[in-house]
C-alpha cells in the first residue's frame, strides 16, 4: 500500500503539472525494475549502480528519497521535489519504503537505434561533414578554408562499424583496439591501401547531427574533417552491450593511395 500511495502521489503531481505551477507531464509506469533499484538504492548502493543492478537499462535516471509517515507523501513532493517528479524525461518509475523512509527512482529506458537506421545516419553524417568543408570553419585556433567533399566509403563504414563493435562489446574507449591495431592498421587489414588515415570516435550522442556537431566543437576532431586531404569516409555506430548502454561511434577518413602515413 505505501508504494502504490508514493505513486499515486507522483502521477497526481505529474497531471496537474504540481499544482498548476509547470506544465502537466504523462503518467508513469510502475517497473519492478525500478522497485527493485529502489530498494538497492536504499541498501547503500549509488543510484546508478542501483539501477544497473536492477537489469533496468536506463538513458536517465533521477531518484528522491522522502522521510516522514506516509501521509506526508504528497506534501513532501509538492514542496520541494516537485520539478524533478513532473521531469518529462521519465517514463517509468520504482518505489520502496521502510520505516518512516520512502525511496523513488525515476527512469527513461535506454533504446538504441535499430541497425537498419545506420545507412540514414551516415548519408546525414555526410552531408553535414560536407556542408561544413564546403563553407570552411574554425577549428580552436585555426581557420580551414573550403575543402572538397568526401565521399562515402563501404570499405571504410565497415572499418568503422568493426572498431565501434568491438569497442561497444568489451566497454573501451579508445582510438587502439585491444590488440594494438591503429586505425591505420584496421584499414590496411581489409585491403585499403591508404595513403592517410584519420579517426574520430565519440561516445553517447544519439544522432547524426549530434556527434559530427561534437566533434566540431572539439578541435582536433574538427581538423581531422576540415582536412583536405582526405578524399573518403566512413561513418558507424554500436549500442553498448556492457555496463554503458550508450552509442559508440567511429568517423573513418583516408586517403586512397599507395604511401602509408597515419594521423589520429
Amino acid at each position: 500500500m505505501a508504494q502504490a500511495d508514493a505513486l499515486s502521489a507522483v502521477q497526481v503531481l505529474r497531471e496537474g503539472g504540481c499544482g498548476g505551477t509547470v506544465p502537466p507531464a504523462p503518467l508513469l509506469h510502475a517497473s519492478t525494475m525500478l522497485d527493485r533499484a529502489a530498494k538497492e538504492w536504499a541498501a547503500g548502493r549509488s543510484l546508478s549502480a542501483a539501477a544497473e543492478r536492477s537489469g533496468y537499462k536506463a538513458e536517465a535516471t533521477s531518484g528522491l528519497h522522502l522521510r516522514g509517515p506516509e501521509s506526508s507523501t504528497m506534501q513532501l513532493l509538492k514542496k520541494s521535489e516537485c520539478r524533478t517528479v513532473v521531469d518529462h524525461r521519465m517514463r517509468d518509475i520504482g518505489t520502496y519504503r521502510r520505516g518512516q523512509d520512502t525511496w523513488l527512482v525515476l527512469a527513461s529506458a535506454y533504446v538504441a537505434p535499430p541497425p537498419s537506421q545506420a545507412p540514414v545516419f551516415a548519408s546525414r553524417a555526410l552531408q553535414l561533414v560536407n556542408e561544413v568543408r564546403a563553407r570552411g570553419t574554425r577549428c580552436g585556433e585555426r581557420s580551414f578554408a573550403p575543402a572538397s567533399p568526401v565521399k562515402l566509403s563501404g570499405t571504410l563504414v565497415s572499418v568503422a562499424l568493426g572498431h565501434a563493435s568491438d569497442m561497444a562489446q568489451h566497454n573501451y574507449f579508445e582510438h587502439e583496439d585491444l590488440a594494438g591495431h591503429s586505425p591505420a592498421d584496421r584499414v590496411r587489414a581489409v585491403g585499403y591501401r591508404e595513403k592517410l588515415v584519420g579517426e574520430n570516435i565519440a561516445y553517447g550522442p544519439k544522432s547524426a547531427d549530434e556527434v559530427v556537431q561534437g566533434w566540431l566543437d572539439s578541435p582536433g576532431h574538427c581538423e581531422n574533417i576540415m582536412d583536405p586531404r582526405f578524399a573518403e569516409m566512413g561513418i558507424a555506430y554500436a549500442a553498448g552491450r556492457a555496463s554503458k548502454h550508450g552509442l559508440y561511434w567511429v568517423q573513418v577518413l583516408a586517403a586512397p593511395r599507395d604511401e602509408t602515413r597515419a594521423v589520429l
